[in-house]
């Protein structure tokens, strides 16, 4: 069922796993199916959900909370891996979570009553870590920056993971809280070639704008690294010296990597990805994966998922290594200061217990 639409990383549309009926594109006698599709335009939804914060007990990660202002991201990556959570909703994976965007309105307000809660320890607050923050609606709404506004108000720390140059916007408060340490950044860079890049995540900003941000960003003090993610392999992961190398040149000190991921729906639509934009590569890069994960093209044990497993796995952990030590960049970030946060007055209007 391809629907190929200018701009859109999905290929097609295709029904989530829990949706009662199946979509199919068929010619109805009218020699409609081989015209080219109307634009698909985006639409801006209110999400309601009741909390911004969202919990963790991942050990792969380095973060145990986080907060996305965004459900379904515009940029567009065929690749992501948040794609499976828009079948939840009762929608496409596909060009519905790029096109079907809900956005948490009150996310700033409901950051502070979170905050304020009795109850609340503070820890570094991740976010880019489902959608991205920094995806073209936040140019209009802004909520990315209320976040950062209130965070920055009360001293609490945070870790933002972007493919947006739009998070230079922000210097002003990064910088201002990168001065106290409670500040990083980290750009995601999948690929350098800017023609790939615009088929595989059509709406993030060009490789090139991506690593002007990571300068602008550092030359404003921020600590800056950069994600070479995700790396697919027999596609893009003869890049990872190069990406780690222009990297370093504008000021990024540290790096990591993540292997592809394809969960659930992920996988159908890569696969159709590959098979409409870079065929004459899709038999090696299955094969390569396969060769990760077990025989699979998707791993989800703790440990492994990241990175994979096997002697290609172990290939790119290497050179990943010799790179990052001869260019001088870590893996982890500078240790964030949470000593320095003051939680907000609680509402006067409700009364203590004690």
């Amino acid at each position: 069922m391809r629907d190929v639409r200018k701009g859109r990383g999905a290929a097609s549309n295709r029904s989530g796993r829990y949706e009662r009926h199946e979509r199919e594109a068929f010619d109805d006698g009218w020699d409609t199916i081989d015209q080219a599709p109307p634009t698909l335009r985006t639409e801006v939804r209110p999400d309601a959900s009741r909390t911004v914060i969202t919990r963790n007990n991942s050990p792969d990660l380095g973060f145990d909370r986080s907060i996305n202002v965004y459900r379904g991201c515009e940029h567009g990556c065929v690749y992501c891996y948040a794609r499976p959570t828009h079948a939840f909703l009762g929608l496409s994976p596909g060009q519905d979570f790029e096109s079907r965007i809900f956005a948490k309105h009150d996310a700033p307000a409901q950051l502070e009553r979170e905050l304020a809660r009795p109850g609340y320890r503070c820890r570094m607050i991740a976010m880019g870590t489902n959608t991205d923050p920094y995806q073209p609606t936040e140019r209009r709404l802004a909520l990315t920056r209320g976040v950062l506004e209130v965070l920055d108000r009360h001293e609490h720390p945070v870790g933002i993971v972007t493919k947006s140059a739009l998070v230079t916007r922000d210097a002003d408060i990064l910088s201002r809280m990168a001065r106290r340490r409670l500040a990083t950044v980290a750009l995601s860079v999948t690929t350098l070639d800017r023609d790939l890049a615009r088929t595989m995540e059509p709406r993030a900003s060009a490789p090139t704008k991506r690593l002007g941000a990571m300068r602008t960003l550092s030359e404003a003090g921020v600590p800056v690294g950069v994600m070479v993610a995700p790396i697919i392999p027999g596609l893009t992961d003869h890049e990872m010296e190069s990406i780690l190398e222009a990297a370093s040149e504008v000021g990024a000190g540290r790096a990591g990597y993540v292997l592809l991921r394809l969960p659930q729906e992920v996988r159908e639509l890569f696969l159709e990805w590959l098979s409409v934009h870079a065929p004459n590569k899709a038999r090696r890069v299955i094969s390569l994966l396969q060769g990760m994960r077990a025989g699979r093209l998707n791993d989800a044990n703790f440990g492994s998922r990241m990175t994979g497993a096997g002697p290609y796995a172990e290939l790119l952990a290497t050179r990943f290594a010799a790179a990052t030590k001869r260019l001088g960049m870590v893996r982890r970030g500078p240790d964030l200061d949470e000593s320095r946060f003051r939680p907000p007055a609680r509402d006067p209007a409700q009364l203590a217990l004690f």
